[in-house]
């Protein structure tokens, strides 16, 4: 059945290709993104097959139009990263990553929500993480916000199960992709970072190498598996709670979370 489905964040990476999937498959896709540019870009690219326009989910007006749609899934993919060590990192930093990746994203929640109940009907997906499953230090900024995001699908769907309007809630926690966000994110601290830091240089050089050396070995190349893991949860009549991939890098979450991680 097609469905229309509203994408927050789809200017690029993972929401962007998810747009295109969808789409693809026959869904009325309105793709939103956080310039007008990346919007004209996705609206011409797709030879006008994808509805998009300018959504900066903190932006209250932005949200408010919003409640002008009528939604069959809301895909709240729209997220800021940070890092760095959580012993110096400015505090205003990890406030601005909860601010979008958390309150904003369950404010847009809340305006879908209130027309969903009066159709009785529809779904939302959270695009969290499988750094919300595990911390990982240096990046608690941004693991923290998808630690919060998880737990708020989990405990919203259990809320909408006993509400009984017939809304689905459910996760998706993508593993690490080549998208260019997690390299642009590990970055930031090092803006700060090598300026002045706990940590010597010859440390901050080490987790440098570490890093770079770990996520391109972790990273898959496309995006396909958690696209078609996005697409499987937003045509389901009756979504899991839970949806990851790549399956090694969920299963290797699980098993540090198994022996204590």
């Amino acid at each position: 059945m097609t469905k229309t489905i509203l994408i927050t964040g789809a200017g690029t990476g993972i929401g962007r290709d998810c747009a295109i999937a969808l789409a693809a498959r026959g869904h009325r896709v309105i793709a939103t993104t956080y310039s007008m540019d990346e919007a004209e870009q996705l609206a011409t690219e797709s030879a006008g097959k994808i509805e998009t326009f300018k959504l900066d989910i903190t932006d209250a007006a932005d949200r408010a139009i919003i409640a002008e749609l009528d939604l069959d899934v809301l895909i709240n993919n729209a997220a800021i990263g940070d890092s760095g060590s959580l012993a110096e990192v400015d505090i205003d930093r990890v406030r601005r990553t909860f601010e979008v990746n958390v309150f904003a994203t369950l404010e847009i929640s809340q305006i879908a929500i209130r027309k969903m109940i009066e159709k009785k009907s529809g779904t939302l997906l959270f695009i969290s993480s499988v750094a919300g499953r595990i911390p990982i230090p240096f990046l608690m900024p941004y693991s923290m916000t998808k630690f919060a995001l998880s737990a708020a699908a989990a405990g919203l769907r259990e809320e909408m199960d006993t509400l009984g309007k017939g809304i689905n809630v459910s996760v998706i926690e993508p593993g690490a992709f080549h998208t260019g966000f997690n390299q642009s994110m590990l970055g930031k601290k090092y803006e700060w970072m090598e300026k002045q830091s706990f940590f010597s240089p010859e440390q901050i050089a080490r987790l440098k190498k570490r890093e770079s050396k770990e996520f391109k070995m972790l990273e898959e190349k496309t995006t396909r598996a958690i696209v078609n893991k996005i697409v499987q949860a937003a045509e389901a009549d009756r979504p899991r709670l839970r949806y990851v991939a790549p399956w090694l890098q969920g299963f290797g979450v699980r098993m540090m979370r198994i022996f204590g991680k």
